[in-house]
């Protein structure tokens, strides 16, 4: 057999209360008995149902949060997770959240269906489309009897009487209201719109439930067109809000974003012309001053106006080769009166001029240089500086010299 100690047990307990997930995330309804505040803030209370009691204990932080002071014989939802506590050796429920049983359920719902929907994915921001900047044609899906749809049609059209408006109405309250909203829906669906604005004015959590309904949420989240919800007032937070592509805090809110203020559009459309006007009148300008710059760059190489300076460079050049010329062919006369100077100091005809001649034997035409080169009987040519003359050798030299 084996044995427990009182802690050992107590702490056995915590722990099995604590491993269980349905005790660790719930929500139990009942009536508050035995309620105190502590000095310190913490509440300490029981819930009853007949015979049954559960202890509770609601922490000061957790209690500042309430809107409304609980007391005794008020029944409540409350939320939190059950554990053992080992001091009193009793269960205890730790609340966290608390709520009339009324209010308390529809918020239960609320948050449970908040958390399935989220999990599925039909909150994600990914998917959310932006509203049309300015759409031709609007569809609303509201209560043909409310405040709120006149308020809309008086916004829509004071800020953009050109739109065109379809009504899809709908109950927007009690049981028959969250079918009504989704045929309405489905029948909007089928138009050409280009937004759909889905409405109602304020009221309680239980006039606004029908916007809390899964079928509601899920006809939205199906929507082929962006959808812009305005339920209730600022502070109502409905399941179809976290589904919708934008949320508006109101019905008129709503009308006021899916339309531009034509003021405000004439006033963009004024600055916008007058940028368009800004950027042309700039880009004029640049494209003047490249022409401008162009027509420079051609100017500079224009062969009109190269063509004088290609003809005096021309001019020059010829000048130039017939000042090379002459100096070239002056040089040559000179080197040719040089070597003529030569050729009349060299040549035999100077020589003749002073006394001399030339003797040459008519055999072959030797020229005689000295008296050994004839013999008795050769003639010869003797030329002189003014004419010539034919002789015989009648005496040679070897005769003169025996």
């Amino acid at each position: 057999m084996h044995i427990l100690t009182v802690t050992e047990m107590t702490a056995y307990l915590q722990e099995l209360l604590d491993a269980d997930l349905v005790l660790s995330d719930v929500w139990v309804q009942g009536e508050i008995s035995n309620f105190s505040r502590a000095t310190s803030g913490h509440c300490y209370f029981s819930l009853k149902e007949n015979d049954a009691v559960l202890s509770a204990v609601m922490w000061k932080n957790q209690a500042l949060r309430l809107d409304f002071l609980p007391t005794n014989g008020v029944a409540v939802l409350a939320h939190g997770y059950v554990s053992f506590y080992a001091p009193g050796g009793r269960l205890q429920l730790y609340v966290d959240l608390l709520r009339p049983a009324g209010i308390g359920a529809l918020h239960a719902r609320f948050e449970a269906l908040k958390a399935q929907l989220q999990a599925e994915g039909l909150f994600e921001p990914a998917r959310k489309r932006a509203l049309p900047a300015l759409p031709r044609r609007i569809g609303i899906v509201t209560s043909e009897r409310g405040a709120a749809l006149q308020d809309m049609l008086t916004i829509i059209g004071r800020r953009c009487p050109l739109v065109e408006v379809l009504i899809a109405p709908c109950l927007v309250q009690g049981d028959q209201a969250p079918h009504s909203i989704v045929t309405a829906l489905q029948a909007i669906y089928a138009t050409q719109v280009d937004v759909i604005i889905v409405a109602r004015g304020g009221g309680s959590l239980e006039d606004l439930w029908a916007f809390n309904e899964e079928a509601v949420a899920r006809a939205i989240f199906a929507s082929p067109i962006p959808i812009i919800t305005g339920v209730g007032h600022e502070t109502d937070t409905t399941i179809v809000d976290y589904v919708a592509d934008v949320r508006a805090p109101t019905p008129s809110a709503a009308a006021e974003l899916v339309v531009p203020d034509r003021a405000e559009l004439h006033q963009r459309l004024i600055g916008l012309r007058q940028q368009l006007d800004a950027t042309t009148m700039g880009m004029l300008l640049h494209r003047r001053q490249q022409l401008a710059d162009g027509l420079g760059r051609l100017q500079r190489h224009n062969p009109l106006l190269r063509l004088p300076s290609a003809r005096q460079h021309v001019d020059d050049l010829l000048r130039r080769a017939f000042d090379h010329m002459t100096h070239a062919v002056t040089l040559r006369r000179a080197h040719l009166r040089g070597l003529q100077a030569q050729l009349d100091v060299l040549s035999p005809r100077a020589t003749l001029e002073r006394g001399y001649a030339v003797v040459t034997r008519l055999a072959d035409g030797t020229v005689v240089t000295r008296g050994d080169q004839v013999a008795v009987g050769d003639n010869v040519q003797i030329v002189f500086q003014a004419d010539q003359v034919v002789a015989e050798i009648v005496q040679s030299a070897a005769e003169q010299n025996p």
